[in-house]
């Protein structure tokens, strides 16, 4: 029976106030108005952005009840008036990262940064209102997607159609995770070959780096992470040596520059720290080294020695990688189906959607090596959650006593790096 215009009922997993956590429940999700597509979910990440609203106080805000999660993958179950670049049963990724097509960064062939990003701020859609309902009460949505839903309505601007052939329990992915780690390398650092890389955090974004790395052709990749366990992963993707800086006195700018003579070319601080970013800076090139973050920095403030500009360093921001919304998702998944990238190497854990409370602890143990699979299937037909190391833009926490001092930075031996991703899907 075709559930078009009608509203439908599902599960979704929902936050009622700050500091909760995920709470299954029955929602109403409203049929789809202009320019809007309602999706069947059929993948979706507990990634590291989540991570951080459940726990730092300075991304929490009043948008309560709300439905979370913004990377993910499903079909399109019917689309509103005026809906021209997908259809009913189309194949989808769903993009934090809308791409309208009609701003100045649109029109930029070298920018990204949609201005229609902004309608996230409101937790609503573009009129103002929610789609979605939970005991009588409107739910709030959010970063454009709310894919914690087994069916969610977004902003057309924000779905990218893909091959129709492409396995979404796999390719969800470049819904934000790796496109945001393979593009930082690729198109916002530039990577040029023959380069020597340094990246800060091995979860599934900071693998993603590697990856990004490798492909630029760089020759020297360096993985910077207290968790040894992870380096056998990092260097199955392209890294050439791993550190834990729990191994050394000196703080660990002054390692790489010990092991490159001179530093590095690139760096990647891909936790989300105020701290490791100073110190990722400070392990670059004097004369021309560039430090990309990717890690999630909001409500901080970055206390960096300005003796570190005093030469040719750079320091950047990236979002979603570089990537324009629609068009780099539709692109990687090509990429994916035609061999060019691997996904399959960042997922290792599987779990039901009702155990996400549960995924939650995983992610901060860190522990994102072993793979199982547990099905459930009431709505969709069988779901699994499944874990994979790392965490969006930069989700990760790394807790350190580094302390300015004219450049130079205390060791950074009491991080911790306690997050991956978590990944679930309908299949």
């Amino acid at each position: 029976m075709s559930t078009t215009g009608k509203v439908i009922r599902c599960k979704a997993a929902i936050v009622w106030k700050p500091g909760g956590s995920f709470s299954i429940e029955e929602v109403e999700v409203a049929p789809p108005k202009a320019k809007e597509v309602r999706i069947k979910m059929v993948a979706t990440a507990l990634c590291g952005t989540e991570m951080k609203m459940l726990k730092d106080k300075n991304l929490q805000h009043q948008h309560y009840p709300i439905i979370m999660g913004h990377e993910g993958a499903g079909i399109v179950e019917s689309v509103g008036e005026g809906v021209s670049t997908v259809k009913a049963g189309d194949k989808v990724i769903a993009l934090f990262l809308p791409q309208c097509g009609e701003c100045t960064s649109c029109l930029n062939s070298a920018d990204n940064f949609c201005i229609k990003l902004k309608q996230a701020e409101t937790h609503l859609m573009s009129d103002g209102t929610s789609r979605f309902t939970c005991k009588g009460k409107p739910v709030y949505h959010f970063g454009n997607t709310s894919t914690f839903s087994e069916y969610t309505v977004m902003d057309e601007i924000s779905v990218a159609k893909i091959d129709a052939a492409a396995p979404l329990e796999k390719v969800f992915l470049v819904s934000c995770g790796f496109s945001t780690g393979y593009g930082g390398a690729i198109n916002t650092a530039k990577v040029t070959p023959g380069s020597t890389c340094a990246v800060f955090g091995l979860g599934g974004v900071g693998l993603s780096v590697i990856m990004g790395c490798k492909a630029a052709g760089a020759t020297r990749i360096i993985a910077v992470d207290i968790n040894k366990d992870k380096f056998e992963k990092a260097k199955e993707v392209g890294a050439t040596e791993c550190i834990n800086p729990q191994d050394y006195e000196k703080p660990i700018q002054e390692v790489l520059f010990d092991l490159t003579g001179d530093g590095v070319d690139f760096s990647f601080e891909v936790i989300g720290n105020p701290e490791t970013v100073a110190a990722a800076l400070a392990s670059c090139r004097e004369s021309h080294g560039v430090c990309v973050i990717i890690g999630l920095i909001i409500g901080v403030q970055l206390n960096i020695s300005g003796h570190l500009f005093f030469s040719g360093r750079s320091l950047k921001g990236s979002v979603y990688g570089g990537w324009k919304g629609r068009d780099g998702a539709s692109k990687l998944v090509s990429d994916y189906m035609a061999k060019k990238i691997n996904l399959d190497a960042l997922i290792t854990h599987s779990l039901n959607l009702d155990k996400i409370n549960e995924a939650v602890e995983l992610m901060k143990t860190g522990k994102w090596q072993v793979t199982h699979t547990i099905f459930m299937s009431e709505y969709l037909g069988p779901r699994e959650m499944v874990c994979g190391g790392g965490g969006g833009q930069g989700s990760h926490g790394w807790r350190s006593h580094i302390q300015a001092a004219e450049g130079s930075f205390r060791n950074l031996q009491k991080i911790s790096f306690p997050y991956a991703f978590c990944f679930i899907t309908t299949l």
